[in-house]
C-alpha cells in the first residue's frame, strides 16, 4: 500500500509565516487525512535557498520568459521596466528576487504523507498563481497576488507555500531539506490508518 504512504515536501514561505498561517496550512492538510511526518521551523541561509532553486540556464531563462509573457499579456514594456527584453538577462534578476524573499523571514519545512500526497497537497494549496486559485484552497483563501504586480514590484509572487510537483521532486527536496537520514515519524491516525 505504498500509495497510502506517498510523501511530499512542503515549505511555508515568508508570507505564510508572516501572515500567521502555519497552523491553518497544517490544518488544511490534516483535514484531508494527510499526516505531517516531519516538521521544523528554521531561518534559512542564502546558500540553502540557492541550492533549492535550479541554477541551470534553461530554468533561469524560463523565469525570464514567464516574466516577458506576463508583461506582454498586460501591455507592459519589459525594456522600460528592466532595460532589456532578453529572457536570459531577466531570468537571473527574477531568481535573485526569489532568493532574497525566501531568506527574509523564517520558513516552516514539512514532510506530508498520505494517499497520492504530491497531487493532494498541490490540490489543497491551489494553483501557483494565487489570483487563479479557487476559494477553498490555501492560496485562493489567503492570497491574491499576481505575476504582473510582482514583476512590476521586482519581487516574486507571494503564494504562501511551496509544494513538490512530482514524487521524484519530493524525494529530492525531502533529502535536501531534511538530510539523507531524515527523521520521519511513523504513527497511526484515527480513522485513517485503522
Amino acid at each position: 500500500m505504498k500509495i497510502k504512504e506517498e510523501r511530499t515536501f512542503v515549505l511555508v514561505k515568508p508570507d505564510g509565516v508572516r501572515k500567521g498561517l502555519i497552523g491553518e496550512i497544517i490544518k488544511r492538510f490534516e483535514q484531508r487525512d494527510m499526516k505531517i511526518v516531519a516538521l521544523e521551523m528554521f531561518t534559512p541561509t542564502r546558500a540553502m535557498i540557492d541550492q533549492h532553486y535550479p541554477k541551470d540556464k534553461a530554468w533561469v531563462t524560463r523565469l525570464g520568459e514567464k516574466t516577458l509573457n506576463t508583461f506582454t499579456k498586460y501591455g507592459i514594456s519589459a525594456k522600460k521596466e528592466y532595460g532589456t527584453d532578453d529572457p536570459a538577462k531577466i531570468g537571473p534578476q527574477v531568481r535573485t528576487w526569489l532568493v532574497d524573499f525566501m531568506v527574509s523571514a523564517p520558513l516552516v519545512k514539512m514532510v506530508v504523507q498520505g494517499v497520492h500526497a504530491v497531487d493532494m497537497v498541490r490540490k489543497i494549496a491551489g494553483p501557483t498563481m494565487p489570483y487563479l486559485a479557487d476559494m477553498g484552497t490555501i492560496r485562493g483563501d489567503y492570497s491574491n497576488d499576481s505575476p504582473a504586480i510582482a514583476n512590476l514590484e521586482k519581487r516574486p509572487v507571494y503564494n504562501l507555500v511551496h509544494a513538490s510537483e512530482t514524487p521524484e521532486e519530493a524525494k529530492h527536496e525531502i533529502a535536501h531539506w531534511f538530510g539523507k537520514d531524515a527523521k520521519i515519524v511513523s504513527y497511526k491516525r484515527f480513522g485513517v490508518d485503522e
